[in-house]
């Protein structure tokens, strides 16, 4: 083509002083996708609208990509829309082309139905037949070519998009002659008409036509396009119109059911949940209407090699699987005689109330590894094995020299391995070689994973057949003892741990251990690591929960001698600083960073024992007042007083006594120094509380009482903002997965923003509302982009929430379920059942629940003790991971009462439709 066409870009947006928009894309002009080189538009009040327009000469090409982007005036990038337009009609020489867009915002509910948990799995089943381009008319004199473009992924068998309007070709509003659209590429459609000059502005809206004729529009006001009010512009021979996303009267709304793999219970599992289990809970999620399971982290967690691995988010490697999850009869589909005699036996010996971590493991490893020797030499021979080696091997191999390195060494802490605790490529092919006499240890390690590989990838595949979802969890950390804090050290601040300040969980906050992130070192790479990370996930999972998101905004940081979360602080933050401080006053430093401690404290805390106590851990550094001994200066130094073996009953409670007031008195501080800059300090979160803050005089306590809460609650919230803009993209750019965030706990102002600008789906618990001063969430009032859940793997369960806390149980019973009277005792099927149906009411996107909450609904099922069936306790350091169904999957699948009312419940509450029901279980189907 020859000659040149003039693109007349215009955008509405409304924009905040000192940002501007700008059009970038393919070709010199706009720049060749480098956003310095973007071309900056102008803008002009149009009525109530702020429109950004500019116009550029290119040469006539059959088609041009571009995108929008949001700078400040310095050029720096705010934001950028989410993915590029392309125009495909440009024969139009020396004419001008209007290209009217909306921006494309990744907040729009409609987005979320493009991830792969949607367009892969739940409504795959749209069988689409895919359009040709509209080829161009060419304009005539008096005449504009109109080209419509909309986009839906949320259409049904059947369904296609039409238009109705002010335009003869449009059916003059009579929906009896709407214009057809054609869909060019899955999920945009487009038409094109020639319009009369005279017939401007055009208005019109969308719907939704099935094979049965039914006829949907869209809602909300009739759409408009007009041409540009300047008298003086040149009139287009074409006008692109961008239109978004269909406006859907009611937008989707799913149900899932959340259980940990290890807690699943079937026929053919050995001791312990397994992947190839998922396949019968796919089975009732499919046959009850719900169209996700989520689960929680599934990788190897093998640190410490006993029942403290059974945290699933204490991960030793980001990328293996877990051998506990392995499928043994899946090994192999003929072994002999003996192997399957031994696996009959392990799998009667484990079938126990719940999970024996530490005997499952063994038995499941001692048995594999017979299968290995038995027959392992044929599947590292197999195609399917080489090829997953070679895909694999820059985290497998390190995995596996780092496991047969804990055994040599007999602990997974790598800085005690001499010259080995920084390995090179160098040291792990040395280590990796054929020739070494552990080589056959290590290819144990890589059979153990493709195999554990296969099996969830076959879990995956098949769930996505019967449109499940499987939604994967993504931890905040990994244990300082593992093979990503090995192989990668510079991406870790191993010196210090993350955790949660107090809150609903723990009122001294919570300490796991992980290292934090070196952020601006993982930038460097573009996040690499965490773009690999998340990649790998997609293997398996359509969706995700982020874990603790709100440490992509902040992270609670605590020393690494602290083994509670009181005396952290955020990163990023605003410290306080010297000059801030003395400026209100506040000089005397000492005596607000160090614990204080003085004799009548010490009587206050501990009684008859105070004077052994004060000359065993302190010294008396001046009258009346007390310094912890070097000894005990920390609070790992004061956990690891412990009572001799064998001592009797009184004195080990003593010890337990005196450590927990040694602890409190440690944590006495008004002020926390930081460990990088001595004229920077932080505030002790909730320092009110302190008798070292009580015993100030009122000037200061009022002083660093709003400076506590300006550091907490008000000054960080920009920072945070920008931080999280940084990281979260990079997570959910990196693949089409769902994504999911766990947002509870100390929630900054900044944080539901940017999700919401972001379109990441938040999480709400009914009994930990995130608004503030409500004791009880509200399913009828959440946000549609919000998970809805009774309660989650953290909490008790429903059941057990109702048995262990009275006081709030009358006050939940007469607020949240509208009951009179006092409340049962027993959180009763009946009661049950209201709250599942107000979550499935809810107007949130998701109603997910924790397994334990649907056996509930059954009296038949909610016969185990109700505290038994909590996963986990956040208060307990060290909680056993071991909680298992007391009934099996095949027993619910076949209790056709309980399938049919979970059928009821979903189909009442629009969570499915009776065609995604199976007719032979669907009582309402014919």
């Amino acid at each position: 083509m020859d000659g040149h066409v003039v693109l007349h870009f215009r955008i509405p947006f409304a924009t905040r002083w000192g940002q501007h928009i700008v059009v970038y894309g393919e070709g010199s002009v706009l720049g060749n996708w480098d956003i310095s080189r973007a071309h900056r538009l102008t803008c002009q009040h149009v009525d109530d609208r702020l429109i950004w327009e500019g116009r550029l000469k290119i040469p006539v090409v059959p088609s041009i990509s571009y995108r929008y982007a949001l700078v400040l005036e310095d050029g720096t990038v705010e934001k950028t829309e989410r993915e590029a337009r392309t125009v495909a009609f440009l024969s139009q020489p020396d004419g001008v082309i209007d290209l009217l867009d909306d921006w494309q915002d990744m907040s729009h509910p409609a987005y979320a139905l493009s991830k792969s948990a949607f367009t892969d799995v739940i409504l795959n089943g749209k069988t689409r037949v895919v359009g040709p381009t509209c080829a161009g008319q060419s304009a005539q004199p008096g005449l504009v070519v109109l080209k419509f473009r909309v986009w839906d992924w949320g259409l049904q068998d059947g369904d296609e998009v039409v238009m109705t309007g002010s335009l003869p070709q449009l059916g003059n509003w009579q929906q009896s002659q709407p214009l057809r659209l054609t869909e060019v590429e899955t999920p945009y459609w487009e038409a094109e008409v020639a319009v009369p000059l005279k017939a401007f502005p055009v208005t019109y809206k969308y719907a939704i036509q099935n094979q049965s004729g039914s006829f949907s529009l869209e809602v909300g006001e009739n759409r408009i396009t007009a041409l540009d009010s300047d008298p003086t512009a040149k009139t287009p021979a074409v006008v692109v119109r961008n239109d978004g996303p269909f406006r859907h009267e009611k937008l989707w709304r799913g149900s899932a059911a959340a259980l940990p793999v290890f807690c699943l219970r079937t026929k053919d599992s050995v001791g312990v949940g397994e992947f190839a289990d998922l396949k019968k809970l796919v089975d009732l999620c499919s046959a009850t209407g719900m169209r996700m399971i989520q689960l929680l982290p599934v990788n190897d967690t093998s640190v410490y090699m006993n029942w403290w691995d059974s945290y699933p988010y204490s991960s030793l490697s980001v990328f293996a699987l877990h051998p506990l999850y392995l499928s043994l009869d899946g090994l192999s589909g003929a072994l002999p005689t003996e192997l399957n005699r031994r696996i009959s036996a392990a799998r009667m010996e484990l079938e126990r109330g719940d999970v024996d971590y530490e005997a499952t493991l063994a038995m499941k490893l001692a048995i594999a590894r017979a299968v290995f020797d038995h027959e392992g030499d044929e599947t590292l021979q197999s195609e399917g094995f080489k090829n997953f080696l070679a895909d694999n091997e820059n985290w497998l191999k390190p995995y596996a020299v780092f496991t047969f390195l804990r055994e040599l060494f007999g602990t997974a802490e790598h800085w005690k391995w001499g010259t080995l605790h920084k390995p090179t490529a160098k040291v792990i092919d040395r280590l990796t070689s054929p020739d070494r006499e552990h080589f056959r240890s290590l290819e144990f390690v890589y059979y153990l994973q493709y195999h554990l590989h296969c099996q969830l990838l076959d879990v995956s595949r098949y769930a996505a057949a019967n449109r499940v979802a499987l939604k994967g969890d993504l931890p905040i950390g990994v244990d300082k003892r593992s093979v990503d804090t090995w192989m990668n050290p510079a991406l870790f601040n191993m010196q210090y741990s993350t955790g949660a300040p107090p809150d609903y969980f723990d009122r001294n906050g919570q300490n796991w251990g992980f290292p934090t992130y070196n952020w601006e070192e993982m930038s460097k790479d573009g996040y690499a690591w965490w773009r690999q990370r998340l990649t790998h996930m997609a293997q398996y999972f359509h969706a995700y929960r982020i874990d603790h998101i709100l440490g992509f905004f902040r992270i609670w940081e605590i020393p690494g001698e602290c083994t509670t979360g009181l005396l952290g602080h955020f990163r990023p933050s605003l410290p306080l600083t010297r000059h801030e401080l003395e400026s209100h006053g506040i000089w005397d430093f000492d005596r607000l960073c160090d614990p204080f401690v003085t004799w009548t404290i010490l009587e206050d805390t501990f009684g008859d024992l105070a004077q052994e106590v004060a000359s065993k851990y302190f010294v008396e550094h001046r009258q009346g007042y007390f310094k912890f001994r070097p000894q005990f200066a920390s609070e790992s130094d004061i956990e690891a007083i412990q009572a001799r073996a064998g001592s009797p009953a009184w004195l080990v409670d003593e010890v337990q006594r005196t450590r927990t007031g040694l602890l409190r008195l440690r944590q006495n501080v008004v002020l926390l120094r930081d460990s990088q800059d001595s004229s920077h300090f932080y505030p002790r979160i909730n320092l009110q509380d302190t008798s070292s803050f009580q015993e100030l005089e009122p000037h200061w306590k009022g002083q660093l009482q709003w400076l506590h809460d300006d550091y907490f609650y008000r000054r960080q919230e920009d920072l945070w903002r920008v931080h999280a803009l940084k990281t979260l993209p990079v997570l959910m750019g990196a693949t089409r997965m769902l994504v999911c965030g766990e947002d509870l706990g100390m929630i900054p102002a900044c944080v539901q923003p940017v999700l919401a600008e972001l379109g990441l789906i938040g999480l709400r618990i009914q009994r930990m509302p995130s608004e503030p001063n409500q004791e009880f969430g509200d399913p009828a009032s959440y946000p549609y982009m919000v998970v809805a859940s009774p309660s989650c793997h953290d909490t008790s369960t429903s059941r057990a929430w109702w048995e262990e806390d009275p006081d709030r149980r009358e006050r939940f019973f007469f607020q949240a379920l509208g009951g009179e009277g006092p409340a049962p005792e027993r959180c009763t099927p009946g009661i049950m059942k209201t709250i599942v149906r107000q979550h499935l009411e809810s107007p949130a996107m998701w109603a997910i629940f924790p397994l334990q909450d649907l056996l509930a609904l059954s009296p038949k099922f909610n016969t185990r003790p109700a505290h038994e069936e909590t996963i986990n306790n956040p208060t307990v350091r060290k909680h056993y991971w071991r909680y298992r169904m007391h009934v099996n999957v095949e027993q619910l699948l076949s209790d056709k009462d309980f399938v049919q009312e979970l059928q009821a419940l979903m189909l009442d509450a629009g969570r499915c439709a009776e065609a995604d029901l199976p007719t032979k279980l669907n009582g309402r189907s014919g």
